[in-house]
């Protein structure tokens, strides 16, 4: 997501001009692609109309970008990131799965506007993103993992912490699920609630 992407990239102190530039022009790109994407559709928008929206070349576009996909990858790595800092955050929540509770509410509340419920439909769609659906689950379950373990960091814990990474990614795929199938017409943090609310009632 643009926005997240903003939050999560922040330039290092000894940043240059070089490395500004390079780092706003992916920005552009990346919203400028996922608009055209939101108006026209993923199939529909081509290289050269993102190309010619950034103000850029193909060749260019190449140099930030594998393809199109690597667009909606850009706002996934931006939503890891921002889950990272968000877990840090919530420290005071008690135990790991408390944190981790806290973290996807403060995550949930932030993104659940129309605008993230058609950009989570176009990841979806996306064939090569549906392809890897279960590696980005994994994914994301190891971003929770890694996370704790550096709030945690005794090796007692880890197999610990691993099942709570997992429960955590089960529960928050739950509720997206169950949101966007609802059209986002509820809140996402209320499903969100309630897949944790589900969890601990099982256990």
């Amino acid at each position: 997501m643009p926005e997240t992407l903003r939050k999560t990239q922040k330039p290092a102190k000894t940043e240059g001009l070089r490395e500004r530039n390079r780092r706003a022009t992916l920005q552009r790109i990346a919203d400028v692609g996922m608009e055209l994407f939101l108006a026209n559709g993923f199939d529909a928008t081509t290289l050269d109309e993102i190309a010619a929206a950034a103000g850029i070349s193909r060749r260019t576009f190449f140099y930030y970008f594998r393809s199109k996909d690597d667009i909606l990858l850009a706002h996934i790595a931006g939503y890891d990131d921002a889950l990272r800092a968000s877990i840090r955050d919530h420290t005071s929540a008690g135990e790991p799965i408390d944190v981790v509770r806290e973290a996807l509410l403060e995550m949930s509340a932030r993104f659940q506007t129309s605008r993230t419920v058609a950009i989570s439909r176009l990841i979806r769609e996306s064939e090569v993103l549906s392809s890897r659906k279960h590696r980005n689950d994994l994914h994301r379950e190891q971003v929770v993992y890694e996370t704790l373990c550096e709030l945690w960091p005794g090796k007692d814990r880890r197999d610990r912490l691993r099942l709570v990474a997992m429960a955590a990614s089960g529960a928050l795929r739950i509720a997206v699920d169950a949101w966007l199938e609802q059209g986002g017409k509820r809140q996402l943090t209320k499903y969100v609630q309630d897949a944790f609310a589900n969890l601990k009632a099982a256990i």
